[in-house]
């Protein structure tokens, strides 16, 4: 590649959303997100900004136009690289393909960090900055599971995944679900390879209400009586309601989902979402600011959670309907933890 040349033509076609103050301008840092419109990475931009605000890093936003926009990343990447950044904190739409990109900017001398999605390998980036995916995925499985009791047996079960990509906190998540509720998984790495006959079937959403409605739409095609359904995020659920709406089904359909947004926890309170798994992405953001500095001013990279791969941000089950077994908070609780 003709480095800078391209460089800077990729980043033209890029959302360049903002840019921090900055008191010392030799400590700069790009964040790079999956969309700018998603919730979720509203305020991990808002946490990164304040962070870097706070400790005199110039930070440049970038973000793909939507989610599973692998390309302006990559073109992202290299603008940061070119712009000569100290680091790169990265929640990557293709989690395998992104990788060659970050080792380019690793050579480059900066630290990389993955936040919220895992890299494929993890070990791609210097650290992980996330909640414990498998782990959200078991609680809202366990939830749903023991909600439904003997019924589970017979349970209908749609799953409102990604990006074709499979991305890794897609995997996760889903395959959380699955060990969560009772289903054999076969190989934890992979999205549909289960035999289980209570799978209706997969769609895609590109964690977007429209993507949601369409692919809740799409299950229904296939079996009418599904009765639960899996959602990767809360956009996707609202999707997968209004679909179900739509057809007179909006009371007969078990919805969980992952994010434990403002908006998320007002749809479990409201009964649109049954639980959610809360994640705390401003946590992650400014967490991952944080390390930048330090990498910057003493070459020291991030630590993992002890006994994890990764430095975990958390995780709570939020529901008005509490299961026994199964760990939750209520949505009052959920509403002050949120995220906006």
């Amino acid at each position: 590649m003709k480095f800078k040349a391209k460089a800077l033509a990729g980043a033209a076609t890029l959302a360049l959303l903002s840019v921090a103050p900055a008191m010392a301008q030799d400590v700069s840092a790009c964040l790079i997100t999956k969309t700018d419109t998603n919730p979720f990475f509203v305020k991990m931009k808002e946490g990164a900004e304040a962070k870097a605000a706070e400790l005199g890093v110039s930070l440049k936003s970038y973000a793909g136009k939507v989610d599973g926009d692998h390309d302006s990343q990559v073109a992202a990447v290299e603008a940061c690289i070119a712009d000569g950044a100290k680091g790169i904190l990265i929640a990557a739409s293709d989690t395998k393909a992104i990788v060659d990109s970050v080792k380019k900017a690793q050579e480059a001398g900066m630290v990389v960090i993955a936040l919220d999605t895992p890299l494929d390998p993890a070990d791609a980036a210097d650290a992980t900055f996330a909640t414990d995916n498998l782990e959200a995925g078991k609680l809202i499985g366990a939830w749903a599971a023991a909600t439904l009791g003997d019924e589970a047996a017979n349970a209908k079960i749609g799953f409102l995944n990604l990006t074709p990509s499979e991305p890794t906190v897609d995997v996760l998540r889903n395959q959380g679900f699955m060990m969560g509720f009772g289903i054999d998984v076969k190989d934890p790495n992979d999205i549909g390879d289960e035999d289980d006959p209570r799978i209706v079937g997969h769609d895609i959403t590109n964690g977007n209400e429209e993507g949601g409605r369409k692919a809740m739409e799409n299950l229904l095609q296939i079996n009418p009586d599904i009765n639960v359904i899996h959602t990767i995020n809360e956009p996707a659920a609202v999707g997968a309601y209004q679909a179900l709406k739509a057809v007179g089904k909006e009371n007969d359909v078990l919805i969980v989902s992952v994010d434990g947004g403002c908006p998320g926890v007002a749809s479990v309170k409201d009964g649109v979402i049954g639980a959610t798994s809360q994640q705390y992405p401003l946590m992650m953001a400014a967490l991952g600011v944080e390390a930048i500095k330090k990498w910057a001013d003493e070459g020291v990279k991030p630590e993992p959670t002890p006994g994890k791969a990764f430095f975990d941000t958390g995780v709570a089950l939020i529901t008005d309907k509490p299961a026994e077994g199964v760990p939750s908070i209520d949505t009052a609780k959920g509403t002050e933890l949120c995220w906006g």
